[in-house]
């Protein structure tokens, strides 16, 4: 049980909270665990309850009338996901499968809403990481609607290096076949970019390590479409 004491203590939602109210949250947490592949909700499923990650990653997604898959975010360990149902009582807007065998953390919404009107200032935290997400969708879909492939995969690597904390090497912690559709392209696609990112000196590529050479020039390309020479 401190083990899930340690991992809601590190989720954003739960920032800042006294031991006291952590305690509270881990009681009406229960465990459970999702294979590779493995579906967790279904768009349209009843918004129950959300989820943490204790260990694992998981995709968010949507599947258009053709059948073509459209991944919307990644999340991994300490992230919570599904919290949008927790105040609306509307259904998953989206669907979520696991993309690593997973631990999750699931509050129902029940257990939930009762514990927030105890403590108020729980439903701040959770404010705050919705808002941040309300951000990310409003960041991807001006991505998606106003910039070629080219910079939003610039803006991905530079978006990357802030959260690792590394100013010139990202760690992609996904395929590049999710990144794709991440990005909004196919595999094919996103590999000839990479070779032409790399080939204009901006990045090397190791695997799953990328090198920014640039990053000047890569903030050039992912603002205007292209790079100061």
């Amino acid at each position: 049980m401190k083990k899930y004491l340690d991992i809601i203590s590190k989720t954003p939602l739960f920032d800042g909270l006294p031991e006291n109210q952590l305690e509270d949250i881990r009681r009406i947490a229960v465990s459970k665990h999702f294979n590779k592949g493995e579906i967790i909700f279904t768009e349209g499923d009843g918004g129950v309850g959300f989820f943490v990650i204790a260990d694992g990653k998981v995709k968010i997604f949507k599947v258009s009338s053709e059948g073509k898959e459209k991944i919307l975010h990644i999340f991994g360990s300490s992230e919570p996901f599904g919290e949008v149902p927790v105040f609306t009582g509307q259904p998953f807007p989206a669907s979520a499968e696991a993309i690593a065998d997973s631990h999750l953390l699931f509050f129902s919404r029940t257990d939930f809403v009762e514990l927030i009107s105890k403590n108020p200032s729980l439903s701040l935290n959770m404010l705050a990481v919705l808002s941040k997400r309300l951000r990310q969708f409003t960041i991807q879909i001006e991505n998606l609607s106003l910039k070629e492939v080219p910079a939003r995969l610039a803006s991905y690597l530079l978006y990357m290096a802030s959260e690792q904390d590394k100013d010139d090497v990202v760690t992609l912690s996904i395929s590049k076949g999710q990144l794709a559709s991440l990005l909004g392209t196919i595999p094919e696609t996103l590999s000839r970019i990479f070779a032409k990112m790399a080939g204009q000196g901006l990045i090397s590529v190791d695997g799953r390590h990328i090198t920014l050479i640039h990053p000047r020039e890569l903030e050039e390309l992912a603002e205007f479409g292209k790079y100061i020479s």
